[in-house]
């Protein structure tokens, strides 16, 4: 990576909502950029009081006194004069005159490697299809969705057993060194800018509940690879049931697959603690997070709560 020149800091206007993008608000802030606007969306209800509450952005914002707006829509708000526009995970549309607006034009950060999974669920869905490698993307606004020219990316590695809440931070962490770089590329003249294959493009949808629902019948493998992908949100949600009784409600936070094989129903656990899967295999419950408490190893579960043989799982829509 290049080092800094602090004396050569950029005007930016920094247009985010989620958690995401907050390492690199506070990179561009500490490597000595100026930070002219901020703009985020509305407050929303949240909690079980419905208290109106900031975005993580906003809240970020106030806290270090920068210039805000929280806006539902940035296309009618107007802008400050900028070198650069730095949009990461902000959740509204943008439009060529706001994107072209600073001196520098509009780049964006992205938690995959482009053009695989454009959309609103990069993180997931890399999980999900149990890739074994992810990274950031910086690239140019453009009218597409998620489809213009790339300027940097990177590579992480995800674990067996990483889950997508954790991939999600690890990512945004690795953004905040990468867009720094490309800054002063930009700044320097010398960012070199590449073209997507379009062809190769890949989508990756908003979950929903119904992405979460497991199918016990699937191969171990895939199950896991749910498990892990969705959590913390919406996350797997099963009852845990001894004969025709419910024991208890929990969501499957953390899996792992094993090569121990089983001939008992498909979600059904077995008299060493494992799961059976529909292709014989068994998968590993690593952490669970019962009804109205917070996530622990199962292990602690089981000091409580009975997990014997002949159990099962049945799925919560």
């Amino acid at each position: 990576m290049l080092p800094h020149d602090l004396a050569n800091p950029a005007k930016i206007i920094f247009a985010g909502s989620g958690e995401f993008g907050i390492p690199t608000l506070r990179a561009l802030l500490e490597a000595g950029h100026q930070i002219v606007q901020v703009f985020s969306q509305p407050d929303r209800p949240a909690g079980r009081g419905k208290k109106m509450t900031p975005t993580p952005i906003a809240d970020v914002a106030i806290q270090l006194s920068l210039p805000l707006v929280r806006t539902d829509d940035i296309n009618s708000e107007i802008l400050p004069d900028a070198d650069l526009m730095v949009v990461i995970a902000f959740g509204q549309k943008i439009g060529p005159k706001a994107v072209h607006h600073p001196r520098l034009g509009s780049v964006n950060l992205h938690s995959s490697r482009l053009p695989k999974y454009r959309g609103a669920a990069p993180i997931n869905w890399a999980i999900l299809n149990g890739d074994a490698i992810t990274g950031n993307s910086i690239i140019r606004l453009a009218e597409k969705m998620d489809a213009g020219a790339i300027l940097a990316q990177s590579n992480l590695a995800i674990g067996e057993t990483e889950t997508a809440g954790e991939l999600h931070d690890r990512l945004a962490v690795d953004g905040a060194p990468l867009m720094l770089n490309v800054i002063q590329q930009l700044q320097a003249g010398i960012a070199i800018e590449t073209e997507q294959d379009h062809t190769q493009a890949t989508i990756a949808p908003k979950l929903s509940r119904q992405t979460a629902i497991i199918d016990w019948t699937e191969p171990a493998a895939h199950i896991v690879h749910q498990i892990n992908g969705l959590s913390p949100w919406p996350g797997c949600r099963v009852r845990l049931m001894d004969g025709e009784t419910e024991t208890t409600k929990i969501a499957l936070v953390r899996a792992k697959p094993t090569t121990l094989e089983s001939t008992n129903n498909p979600g059904t656990i077995n008299h060493n603690g494992t799961v059976t899967a529909g292709d014989g295999y068994c998968l590993e419950i690593l952490e669970l997070q019962p009804e109205g408490k917070r996530p622990m190893k199962l292990a602690d579960f089981r000091n409580g709560k009975p997990w014997r043989e002949d159990m099962r799982l049945d799925s919560l829509s």
